[in-house]
């Protein structure tokens, strides 16, 4: 199974949710930080043999993005950046901010309620979770299960 997960405001936001801790060389680098508990997350996700994809409409590039997590100790499958994104929905003819299936996407997580909209409308799944919830791991643990 893939699950992909969008980067701003979900798991890398300043001043909008606890952050994990950083090293020295994360430090040195200006390698962003991360969400706190994604680390654990993904590991848990790994030892269930799911992809982690990063879906994000940002412009930075996919190897800052895999090296980013890389740096935590955690290896991305894919990314999927604003680049590939735009190169891809283009040949579908129609306007969508995101569009996992076009990636063979199972699953996809976001804080935008605009994205679970749109998943409604084009029939692909979604995980929305909020800046406010200490718990996101469990959300995304226990919504994968139902879904």
């Amino acid at each position: 199974m893939i699950i992909s997960f969008d980067l701003d405001d979900t798991l890398i936001a300043n001043n909008k949710f606890d952050l994990e801790k950083m090293n020295l060389f994360q430090k040195l680098f200006r390698i962003e930080r991360i969400r706190k508990g994604t680390l654990a997350l993904f590991k848990e996700l790994k030892r269930r043999k799911y992809k982690i994809y990063i879906y994000t409409t940002s412009h930075r590039s996919a190897s800052r993005i895999k090296w980013t997590f890389y740096s935590y100790g955690v290896s991305i499958d894919y990314v999927i950046n604003q680049q590939k994104h735009h190169k891809n929905i283009l040949k579908r003819k129609f306007v969508c901010s995101k569009f996992p299936p076009m990636f063979n996407i199972d699953i996809h997580v976001d804080d935008s309620i605009g994205v679970e909209i749109e998943g409604n409308k084009y029939g692909f799944k979604t995980i929305i979770i909020s800046e406010t919830d200490k718990d996101w791991t469990q959300t995304v643990l226990k919504s994968i299960k139902t879904i």
